[in-house]
C-alpha cells in the first residue's frame, strides 16, 4: 500500500497534515512534523503536543494523512485506521523508535499514533491536470522558488 514511491514522497515532508474528526463529527487538521513511514503499510505519528487529536482518534479511528512536496507541488493522501500507543504498552517501543529517532531528545513523545493505511491517492496541484502540456516539476519548482523568494541550495562539496 506505501508503495516506494509513498515512502520518498514521505521522507522529503517536513510536514504532514492528520485529519481526524471529534464524537460530534467536527474535523480538525493538525500538523505534524515528527512523522515516519514504519513499514509498507504502516504510517507513525508522535504525538508531542496532539491532546485534540489524540481525543478524536480514540472517538473515532478514521482518519487522513496528506504530504505534498511545496516546490514539487505532487504528494499523497493517505487514509487509514488509527490508534494511539501508550509509552507503557505493548509493543510502543518498537513502533516509537523512527520517531524517537527524529525527535531526539528535544521533542517530549508522550504516544504514538500507529496509521494503518487504507487507501492512498496522488495529490497533484490543479496545473498539472489542467496545463498537461506545458506543466513540469521543473517549472513548478521555479514557481514556487519565485512565489516563495527562495533560491535552490548550493552544492554540498
Amino acid at each position: 500500500m506505501l508503495s516506494p514511491q509513498v515512502q520518498e514522497a514521505a521522507s522529503r515532508s517536513v510536514l504532514c497534515w492528520l485529519a481526524t474528526v471529534d464524537a460530534s463529527g467536527q474535523p480538525n487538521v493538525s500538523p505534524k512534523e515528527v512523522f515516519a513511514v514504519f513499514d509498507s503499510t504502516h504510517l507513525v505519528v508522535a504525538n508531542i503536543a496532539s491532546p485534540t487529536t489524540v481525543r478524536n482518534v480514540m472517538a473515532n479511528a478514521r482518519v487522513c494523512v496528506s504530504f505534498i512536496d511545496v516546490f514539487v507541488q505532487k504528494g499523497f493522501k493517505v487514509n487509514g485506521i488509527a490508534r494511539n500507543i501508550g509509552k507503557h504498552e505493548a509493543g510502543y517501543s518498537q513502533w516509537a523508535a523512527p520517531v524517537e529517532a527524529m525527535a531526539g531528545p528535544r521533542f517530549p513523545i508522550h504516544s504514538v499514533l500507529v496509521i494503518e493505511a487504507t487507501s492512498v491517492e496522488p495529490i497533484l496541484a490543479p496545473s498539472y491536470r489542467l496545463y498537461a502540456a506545458e506543466t513540469t516539476e521543473q517549472s513548478q519548482v521555479a514557481s514556487a522558488m519565485r512565489t516563495y523568494g527562495v533560491r535552490p541550495a548550493a552544492p554540498h562539496g
